[in-house]
């Protein structure tokens, strides 16, 4: 049976003919992994391509190697072997950080040191998942880089956010292009009056730039929301460890045991 918590949504077709080509050619020459379920039954683990190529190339049996592990060990040998295999796009990378985060009780710095991934782009990662769904939509397509996604992440709340996700895609605009246009439709949200001749209610590009930097400092998600008179920030925390570290980290307090810094005059 597949792997339910499989990180991996999409397959290339065209990868898996060529894949299974060689199956026919040379067999599969990495074993799958396993872990064995009631009945007598096997789930997947890690192999999902090769399994799916090996059936293309009309094979009845592949080598495999069976393990005990728990939902979370299966989602993060999965995830693993995909991260090493660059075979996730980055709104399935982004998920399944969050999936290993919400089950898990893992902060991000935590769930990075287990993955052998810096901080930063497991934050980076998961911020991608704030887009609009035609936008992370088009991230998974492929037609839109991670790159693509992080400037656009500061038109946050911005209408022209999904017009110019869809223009990049149209005319097929490199990065850098995506991000001089994302800092001129900032300009524009700025000083574009609204129907009744005052300022635009779309997001300030300082609002989106002041919750990526408090989600970089707390590395936590963090979501700043404007209202016409107040502001509200949420922070997320799993666990109450994680709480402490968030309040420590806020009131610049050094955690049990480690060591404080102070400057001798």
């Amino acid at each position: 049976a597949p792997n339910p918590d499989q990180p991996r949504r999409t397959f290339d077709q065209a990868a898996l003919e060529e894949l299974a080509a060689s199956i026919r050619e040379l067999g599969v020459l990495q074993p799958l992994l396993l872990q064995r379920r009631p009945a007598g039954r096997f789930e997947l683990i890690a192999g999902e391509r090769r399994l799916r190529a090996a059936r293309r190339a009309g094979l009845d049996h592949v080598p495999a190697v069976v393990v005990q592990t728990d939902p979370r060990g299966s989602l993060e040998r999965a995830l693993v072997e995909n991260l090493h295999r660059a075979d996730l796009n980055p709104i399935e990378e982004g998920s399944a950080y969050r999936q290993l985060i919400d089950e898990g009780g893992l902060t991000q710095e935590a769930l990075a040191n287990r993955l052998g991934r810096s901080r930063v782009s497991i934050t980076n990662a998961l911020r991608l998942l704030d887009l609009p769904t035609s936008s992370q939509r088009l991230m998974a397509e492929g037609r839109l880089t991670a790159g693509h996604g992080k400037a656009l992440l500061g038109l946050q709340g911005n209408p022209f956010q999904e017009r110019l996700a869809r223009r990049a895609v149209q005319e097929g605009l490199s990065v850098r292009e995506t991000e001089d246009l994302v800092r001129r439709y900032g300009a524009i949200s700025e000083t574009r009056p609204g129907g009744s001749g005052t300022r635009s209610s779309a997001r300030p590009p300082l609002v989106s730039e002041a919750q990526r930097r408090l989600a970089d400092h707390l590395q936590t998600r963090v979501r700043v929301e404007m209202g016409k008179r107040k502001g509200k920030v949420t922070i997320d925390f799993v666990s109450l460890e994680e709480l402490d570290r968030l309040t420590r980290r806020i009131i610049g307090e050094s955690a049990p045991g480690q060591p404080t810094v102070v400057t001798l005059d």
